[in-house]
């Protein structure tokens, strides 16, 4: 048979690439195709962390930490405009870690959560120009948190403000972390899994405080924390007080932690009650143990008396007969605790919270309000952002409010935001409440109804200590809260017998 020529070197020329052709289909089907995600990416990834370790190893410790951070930094931040979800994740742990690393640094590293919240702000954006979907933001809570966040802005017109930068430095806490609640709404609207996700991070990360906590107690506080805390005379005086050392675990102060504790001890009980499983309900009341006995150790009087009227209050919601009993038990055992007479420091600073009459600190805070009254009365847009606490003895420390012991986060609104800032700050605490009850009465899913009494319970348990201390405006408080805000949104939406009945 004749056999072209032409045919037999195509051919042989076919056999001698066949092995070329070969590695590189493996070669696309591994980048292109599975993205690295295989064996084979997995090889490149150990392979290419031994030159980059070495070159850490060999460089200065500033500039190898600076690399460090870049080469983990820049994909962590990528993969957070793409995952909103994740991005929520990661400010909540950024919020707990920052706070505790500001105390041995002087870095600005608090400008991390900024950029989080940025990235992931211009994610969402990016995603509405295909989408063009704003209806997750139509709820009168929505609109509430936007009037505010828009009537803390125009602030820095306030003509009795005195300095502009206290008003850029104080808004951010006041404001513009409120955008993480727009953040969680989009996050949550469909997605129930990265709610779930997100809920249960929160409980591992508030466990985690307590246990660190215990250990500060129980085995000292670090070298650099001892040298930050003995660094500032009044800090020191914050934190030894009748004769033992207040514990702060991961946040900036015990107050913070105490009230982290408190409400977080709370949701446990809410979770417990819940349709859980054995093992969850044993791990939950672990959990609760471990954030009350931290909590003591806090010397926070706010959270001592937010614990019982977080459970009459949880107790009045659900009308749960066990935990009415339980609840009942414990006030009369409470009672009896208070009324014993002790010289330890941990069990007075307990009994003190149930003794206001008694205590000089909160006669001080009461005649500093009534002080404070007139101004209040006759500046209806206030005196500034900042223009209270640190903010205010730094930028103005001529003005007589710099030095004022505002306390309260309410009178706080009413000095720099007036008495119409006050009036909007106590909406938004009504319209957080009402969304709450709300929900709660109104959706069927044994699980979503528990989350609903547990969320709406801490955010009762926050307003109330705003009374007494700047218990939202603190990390990471803060981003926890807004988080909540976005769930009593978001949560109803898979609840099936609510879709049913009621219109969202």
């Amino acid at each position: 048979m004749f056999k072209n020529p032409y045919f037999l070197k195509n051919s042989a020329k076919d056999t001698a690439n066949q092995p070329l052709n070969t590695v590189r289909q493996w070669f696309r089907q591994q980048v292109w195709v599975e993205k690295l995600n295989n064996p084979a990416g997995l090889a490149l990834l150990l392979l290419a962390i031994l030159p980059v370790s070495y070159l850490i190893a060999s460089l200065e410790l500033k500039v190898s930490l600076l690399v460090f951070l870049v080469l983990i930094g820049i994909p962590l931040m990528v993969y957070a405009m793409f995952n909103i979800a994740f991005a929520l994740g990661l400010m909540l742990f950024t919020a707990l870690m920052v706070v505790f690393g500001a105390k041995f640094t002087s870095a600005p590293i608090g400008t991390l959560l900024d950029l989080l919240i940025l990235i992931s702000a211009v994610g969402i954006l990016l995603r509405q120009i295909k989408e063009r979907d704003w209806s997750f933001l139509r709820h009168p809570l929505s609109y509430v948190v936007l009037i505010w966040l828009y009537y803390n802005i125009l602030q820095v017109l306030n003509p009795w403000a005195e300095s502009r930068m206290a008003w850029l430095f104080t808004v951010r806490s006041v404001a513009i972390l409120q955008i993480v609640f727009f953040i969680g709404v989009y996050a949550f609207r469909n997605n129930r899994r990265a709610a779930m996700n997100i809920l249960k991070f929160i409980v591992v990360l508030c466990f985690a405080s307590a246990l660190y906590g215990l250990k500060q107690q129980y085995f000292g506080f670090s070298a650099a924390e001892k040298a930050w805390i003995y660094a500032d005379a009044e800090r020191f005086q914050l934190y030894y007080q009748w004769n033992m050392m207040r514990i702060p675990s991961f946040c900036y102060d015990p107050t913070t932690f105490g009230i982290l504790m408190a409400c977080f001890a709370m949701f446990c009980v809410a979770l417990m009650v819940g349709p859980v499983g054995a093992k969850t309900r044993v791990l939950l009341a672990v959990m609760l143990g471990t954030a009350l006995w931290a909590m003591a150790y806090t010397g926070t009087r706010t959270a001592f008396a937010l614990v019982p009227l977080g459970a009459l209050f949880y107790g009045g919601l659900t009308f749960n007969r066990r935990v009415l009993l339980v609840g009942g038990f414990f006030a009369l055992a409470g009672g009896v605790f208070v009324l014993k007479s002790t010289s330890s420091g941990v069990v007075y600073r307990i009994q003190s919270a149930f003794r206001p009459s008694q205590d000089a600190s909160m006669k001080l805070r009461l005649a500093n309000q009534r002080k404070i009254q007139p101004y209040i009365q006759s500046h209806p847009i206030g005196g500034g952002l900042g223009s209270c606490g640190i903010w205010g003895k730094r930028f103005n420390p001529d003005s007589e409010l710099s030095d004022f012991p505002h306390d309260s986060s309410y009178v706080r609104m009413g000095v720099e935001l007036g008495w119409i800032g006050l009036l909007l700050y106590t909406l938004l605490h009504y319209m957080v409440l009402r969304t709450g009850l709300y929900y709660y009465f109104r959706c069927r899913d044994p699980i979503i109804k528990a989350l609903y009494a547990g969320i709406t319970t801490w955010c009762f348990m926050l307003a109330v200590a705003c009374y007494a201390q700047e218990a939202i405006l603190q990390q990471p408080m803060n981003i926890i809260y807004n988080i909540f805000l976005a769930l009593l949104l978001t949560l109803k939406n898979f609840d099936p017998a609510f879709n049913r009945t009621v219109s969202s």
